[in-house]
């Protein structure tokens, strides 16, 4: 099998595509694959590392208010997709895979008009731009929610593949950290850059935690050295930064993040009882949507951004983190949510296309 798979700007699209890729090596060890991707994002750099053939477009998102940079945004465009088009006719693919990110959308359109069968991976509740434009050059759509639903194309709920690699990771001892074994553990993080909003209600909070549990808070680098500066009580620990860190969700017991499409797949995984403080800036406040089909399903809690204060984020994660009722129907009810395949379900949504 030949593929051209797609994905960019940020690891909640990346990684999927990895996934996916890694599943179609194990099951055809034949498999051939070109990776499309943007001349100046996070990809460009990673994807050769795994040796995977790489060919970089310049291309630009597109603003949803008007702006002249949409001008130059669409005359890239349009120029990407010609050049997708030589790269497709030249590489001959089976099947063209996008996973999220405006450098997909020149992709997809250039694989139909190619008459080359196409497979787009959403790992929001809610389309993304890109994924939304392509929808009707796209042959299967398969999610990560089981409520998107859409009559345009044929959509298969298969999962996150991201969510996975959680399944068959070595979880990190709490000892590593300097945390006791017999305290409850309250970890906080809010992305790998961390969150300047929420981190100074953070600061305010780091003498008022109850001392009945242990609080470990991932920073961001670039707050760390502020919050090094500041009191905080001997059951508040801080770290910069944490290199797989969803190999400790296995020793949390509350855990308060933001609601990444990755971060919840994790967590559906691990069965991590979560507060969700969803970001109120990205897309179509997807975050929040996120958020909500766990919360509606009885899987979390949400404390939105507007309401966030020191006394507010307390008095939740001891609401919790003090009802054992409460966490063992959470536990519960993200263990009904868990899909344990979700790579082999998209592989299988690919056979069926490739024939």
């Amino acid at each position: 099998m030949k593929v051209i798979i797609s994905a960019g700007g940020t690891g909640g699209h990346i990684y999927p595509a990895l996934a996916i890729i890694n599943k179609i090596k194990e099951e055809d060890k034949s498999a051939d694959f070109l990776y499309i991707g943007t001349t100046s994002r996070m990809e460009k750099d990673l994807i050769p590392k795994y040796g995977i053939k790489y060919e970089g477009i310049e291309t630009y998102g597109i603003s949803r208010k008007l702006s002249l940079s949409n001008i130059k945004s669409i005359v890239k465009f349009l120029k990407a997709i010609s050049i997708c088009k030589k790269i497709i006719k030249s590489y001959k693919p089976d099947i063209v895979i996008g996973c999220g990110g405006y450098v997909t959308a020149p992709v997809i359109y250039a694989a139909k008009k190619c008459k080359v069968k196409t497979l787009v991976h959403e790992q929001n509740s809610i389309l993304g731009l890109s994924n939304k434009m392509m929808l009707k050059y796209t042959d299967t759509l398969c999610t990560s929610f089981k409520e998107m639903k859409n009559d345009k194309t044929n959509v298969v709920f298969t999962g996150n593949p991201q969510g996975d690699s959680v399944y068959a990771i070595k979880g990190i001892p709490k000892k590593d950290f300097g945390l006791s074994s017999n305290k409850k553990l309250v970890l906080i993080v809010m992305g790998s850059l961390g969150s300047k909003t929420v981190n100074n209600v953070l600061k305010d909070s780091l003498t008022k935690f109850d001392s009945s549990y242990e609080v470990l808070i991932v920073t961001g680098k670039d707050y760390y050295e502020q919050f090094k500066k500041l009191k905080r009580n001997n059951n508040v620990f801080i770290e910069p930064y944490i290199d797989g860190l969803n190999r400790l969700f296995s020793n949390v017991d509350v855990l308060v993040t933001r609601a990444g499409a990755t971060t919840i797949s994790e967590l559906i995984g691990t069965c991590t009882p979560a507060i969700f403080v969803p970001s109120p800036y990205v897309t179509e406040n997807h975050q929040f949507k996120n958020a909500m089909s766990l919360v509606n399903n009885g899987a979390a809690r949400i404390l939105e951004e507007k309401d966030l204060s020191s006394e507010s984020l307390i008095n939740e994660i001891n609401k919790l983190i003090n009802d054992e009722k409460a966490i063992r129907d959470i536990k519960s009810n993200l263990k009904k949510m868990q899909i344990k395949d979700a790579s082999g379900k998209i592989y299988n949504e690919i056979k069926k296309l490739v024939g």
